[in-house]
């Protein structure tokens, strides 16, 4: 749930494509949460991936992931119903080239999650965005 964008999402799970990258929602309205870091909540970083837009025009989850600025709250409910709300710290947006790592990883104890989409310019041929935009976001104090 994220009430300044108006998302509010299912989510779905998912691990690695053949071509090493995190797999992405099957649906264009839902997330994607990488299973193989740590859940929402949990200490580390979790990683939430959404759609920005969808074949023929139609809109992805993420379509304004690009408007969320530090202080904005996101709320994940899990299947048992808790709730756990986490603050915007920053964005940054990735080459491909990029070394990610601190998307997946974080080293500090604490509980981070951080929302993954495309961003840039489309390549026709390649039939994929030219970047990604990551917005990081950091477990609310209770």
């Amino acid at each position: 749930l994220i009430d300044s964008i108006r998302v509010n999402s299912k989510i779905e799970q998912v691990g690695i494509t053949s071509d090493g990258s995190m797999g992405v929602p099957k649906v264009p309205t839902n997330t994607a949460w990488y299973m193989f870091g740590p859940k929402p909540g949990q200490t580390g970083s979790a990683v939430i991936a959404g759609h920005l837009n969808w074949w023929y025009g139609a809109k992805g989850v993420f379509e304004r992931l690009k408007y969320l600025k530090p202080g904005d709250s996101i709320t994940v409910q899990d299947d048992h119903g808790v709730k756990t709300s986490f603050i915007v710290r920053s964005t940054r947006t990735y080459e491909p080239k990029d070394d990610v790592s601190e998307v997946f990883r974080s080293d500090d104890g604490k509980s981070h999650l951080n929302l993954v989409t495309c961003t840039g310019a489309w390549d026709k041929v390649a039939r994929v965005y030219s970047k990604r935009l990551v917005v990081f976001a950091d477990k609310a104090d209770k």
